[in-house]
């Protein structure tokens, strides 16, 4: 990964920045300088999240904002610009979800998971490119899920928001360079991550909600959502192993993915244990009010730190070359012995 010098500051905004994904990805922007602004629900963790960046040596500021209000998004934006001036890079990770069977989740419970989840990413990438676009210049990374190709059990409205950002985005991604703009929208596809949402999801399931192993550290995932910003011509990049075996078998072989999620799904996204109680869930209002919960979960003795995948991911180009090289020195050899 290239190191981006303090000489080329970037104003970055990310949203869902108190927590998971959004929270690791605060401290890499802030190794390279970057002018920070910092979007969430929470106000414990806006207080708590800007000194990591400061520690790194980035200047940031915080926005109080919900996402599903696409004039709370336009604020934020224009509350970035009067502090930084233009926005060169705006990272969506807000979300909200619910752990129930379908037929348990409310329509307004249903409706808000897909205003947070779906709307507010279009929410903002409306807002950030109201202020791009005419500047031929600045980039979109979506944070997104191996969910956005294979919904899962227990996981509908999330995975309808996931399929909604997927479709959108790639409507988006035919518009803008048919319109010669040089502004980028990029997505970063995710596997099981640490974080806290296990804890803070509404959660009707006979016990705590997890993560279908095999688990990811946030950190990870914070790199490879840096890398696609610095590096928005690729449509998406793929981030662990399991999000490329899911998403492979669903292209091969959706109907079997189908009965196997049917016979594993459901165990696999939880543990023993009660639930999460209801009033505690954030759907509704923030988990991270008065409290702080960072960027990982309960699940680091089993999170991984690396990916083999995501290496080859940003390397695809050298990956390309090797094996053109060794397909025509296997040709060049096969033809010597004839």
């Amino acid at each position: 990964m290239r190191i981006r010098t303090r000489s080329e500051p970037r104003t970055v905004v990310i949203t869902g920045a108190t927590a998971g994904i959004g929270r690791a990805c605060v401290g890499a922007f802030a190794t390279g300088g970057d002018r920070l602004v910092l979007v969430a629900r929470g106000p414990a963790g806006l207080r708590a999240a800007p000194a990591e960046a400061r520690a790194a040596g980035s200047p940031v500021r915080t926005v109080l904002a919900d996402v599903a209000d696409p004039e709370a998004c336009e604020a934020v934006a224009d509350r970035a610009e009067a502090a930084f001036g233009p926005i060169d890079v705006w990272v969506n990770d807000a979300f909200a979800s619910v752990f129930a069977p379908f037929t348990e989740i409310s329509p307004a419970e249903f409706r808000r998971v897909t205003d947070v989840t779906y709307l507010g990413y279009v929410n903002a990438t409306r807002a950030a490119l109201r202020r791009m676009l005419p500047r031929d210049h600045g980039t979109v990374v979506q944070v997104g899920s191996a969910i956005a190709y294979r919904g899962i059990p227990l996981q509908t409205a999330y995975s309808g928001a996931k399929h909604a950002i997927q479709g959108w985005h790639e409507a988006l991604r035919c518009e803008l360079p048919a319109s010669g703009t040089a502004v980028r929208v990029t997505m970063v596809q995710m596997p099981a991550v640490n974080t806290p949402q296990f804890d803070w999801v509404l959660n009707r399931l006979r016990g705590r909600a997890r993560p279908v192993a095999p688990v990811y550290q946030p950190e990870l995932a914070a790199r490879a959502v840096l890398f696609a910003a610095d590096h928005p011509g690729r449509r998406e990049y793929w981030v662990g192993g399991s999000t490329v075996a899911t998403l492979v078998a669903n292209a091969l072989a959706p109907g079997l993915l189908d009965r196997y999620l049917a016979r594993t799904g459901i165990d696999a996204q939880q543990e023993d244990g009660p639930g999460r109680a209801e009033d505690l869930a954030n759907l509704w209002t923030p988990s991270d009010a008065s409290v702080d919960h960072g960027a990982h979960g309960r699940f680091d003795d089993e999170a991984r730190e690396r990916s083999a995948q995501l290496w080859a991911s940003r390397h695809h180009g050298l990956l390309a070359v090797g094996g053109a090289a060794l397909l025509g020195a296997a040709a060049g050899s096969l033809a010597r012995r004839r």
